[in-house]
């Protein structure tokens, strides 16, 4: 093969992962209603109709950000959840940690705070992203809870709640880092926070084994 064809055939290989890439970097700077499919073109490096040769829309574009960026990230979490279910302590911090390393310290950490502002304007794409990331981040938070539970290791709590209270640190973490950490860095600095957060969930979840309290 030529040279040169087989760049070519590469290049136009990468070229959704490219346009997804931009696709997320304007987004999150001017949110989804702002950003026009030509910039998106623009910054990839592309023209707008070579962009519609991979995207038909913005949806589909926005979806395939979703898709490919976030999604795997469930994924992850979901392998765990069956390699570690006999260690729910290991598994929770491992749920929890993951969507950190993977998500709230990565260029998709802006999309939970995209979401936030957009979801009310663009219905369809909230159900999406709903179902897609948030039902199945709760589903393996809430399932680690609960085998905990079962297995003694945890206390008895109201599961749907917990998870809720463990989940919005870290979306308030991944927010902060994208938004007033220019002002104050030192307010959620990951390396204090982290630490800080874990030790507080761990310590309020785990049975005490003084007297085995379960309530």
């Amino acid at each position: 093969m030529d040279p040169s064809t087989s760049r070519r055939q590469r290049r136009k290989q990468a070229r959704p992962a490219e346009l997804t890439a931009a696709a997320l970097s304007l987004f999150v700077e001017k949110g989804y209603a702002a950003t026009r499919l030509d910039e998106v073109a623009a910054r990839a490096g592309v023209s707008k109709g070579t962009l519609y040769l991979y995207f038909d829309s913005k949806e589909a574009l926005f979806k395939a950000v979703i898709t490919e960026g976030i999604v795997p990230v469930m994924e992850k979490g979901e392998a765990l959840f069956d390699a570690l279910r006999d260690d729910p302590v290991r598994l929770l911090r491992a749920i929890l940690g993951g969507w950190w390393e993977l998500i709230g310290c990565t260029d998709l950490a802006g999309v939970p705070k995209l979401m936030m502002a957009e979801s009310r304007n663009f219905p369809e794409l909230a159900r999406f992203y709903y179902d897609e990331v948030i039902s199945r981040a709760r589903a393996l938070v809430g399932g680690a809870l609960r085998l905990g539970i079962e297995q003694g290791v945890f206390r008895a709590v109201d599961v749907p709640a917990t998870v809720q209270v463990l989940m919005g640190p870290l979306i308030l973490l991944s927010i902060w880092r994208t938004s007033f950490s220019a002002c104050d860095a030192d307010a959620c600095r990951p390396e204090k926070f982290l630490p800080a957060y874990f030790d507080l969930i761990m310590h309020g979840l785990l049975v005490r084994p003084d007297n085995g309290d379960s309530r």
